[in-house]
């Protein structure tokens, strides 16, 4: 595993009426990163916000902006979702033409890069490119909607990215994204993720910073 456990609350499952709220209010109660899932309508079958939602509420927060761009061909957008304050941009494999020279963009722009896969695609699609990225996250359901349920094959997913990394003496973060609560969080920490999204988990309960505590211990008890 990469490091300590984060908890990356996902905006998208914020009231979107007050986003500035709601980023103030996971700041406070103690999110390590702050995650953006920017969907196009196209890759996944929502939309969600652009860049310059996420420009306006940089002004806002000093939290990692974590940006997952669920859209075709990101390549077009890097440098808009770089210029808005991402910290580190996320792409998906499946929807990139040539995802080494995506990666390559991403960190020629001073950013962290990850790499996403769906949970059909399997990790040993990215052996090639593990060396050039700093976070791989693996989606726990299918893209495009929150509160959806995790999905149990996700585990032994991450079990065998994890010993690829290791085989490779790779320390790059995995990410999870998707139904991951304080119940259950301590799943995928046990298979090596140390990046846990949450979204209902986090803004569906009253007190964010017992949700985001109760993730984080939860997952540390793995």
């Amino acid at each position: 595993m990469a490091g300590e456990i984060k908890v990356a609350p996902s905006l998208l499952a914020a009231d979107m009426g007050d986003l500035r709220r709601a980023v103030a209010e996971v700041e406070r109660a103690g999110a390590d990163y702050l995650h953006l899932d920017v969907m196009d309508g196209a890759f996944v079958p929502n939309i969600s916000f652009g860049a310059g939602v996420i420009k306006a509420l940089r002004r806002e927060s000093r939290l990692f902006f974590d940006a997952h761009l669920m859209v075709e061909e990101p390549g077009r957008y890097l440098e808009d979702f770089a210029a808005a304050g991402a910290d580190l941009i996320t792409v998906h494999y499946e929807a990139c033409r040539h995802l080494h020279r995506v990666i390559q963009q991403i960190k020629g722009l001073g950013l962290k890069a990850g790499v996403a896969l769906n949970p059909a695609t399997p990790v040993t699609m990215l052996e090639d490119i593990l060396p050039e990225v700093d976070m791989v996250l693996l989606m726990s359901v299918n893209p495009g909607f929150g509160g959806q349920s995790y999905i149990p094959e996700t585990t032994e997913k991450i079990a065998r990215l994890a010993e690829m990394l290791k085989a490779r003496g790779l320390a790059l973060d995995i990410e999870v994204d998707g139904g991951i609560t304080a119940e259950n969080a301590a799943v995928p920490a046990r298979a090596g993720a140390n990046v846990l999204v949450s979204g209902t988990g986090v803004f569906g309960r009253a007190d964010y910073a017992a949700a985001i505590a109760a993730i984080r211990q939860s997952a540390a008890a793995r």
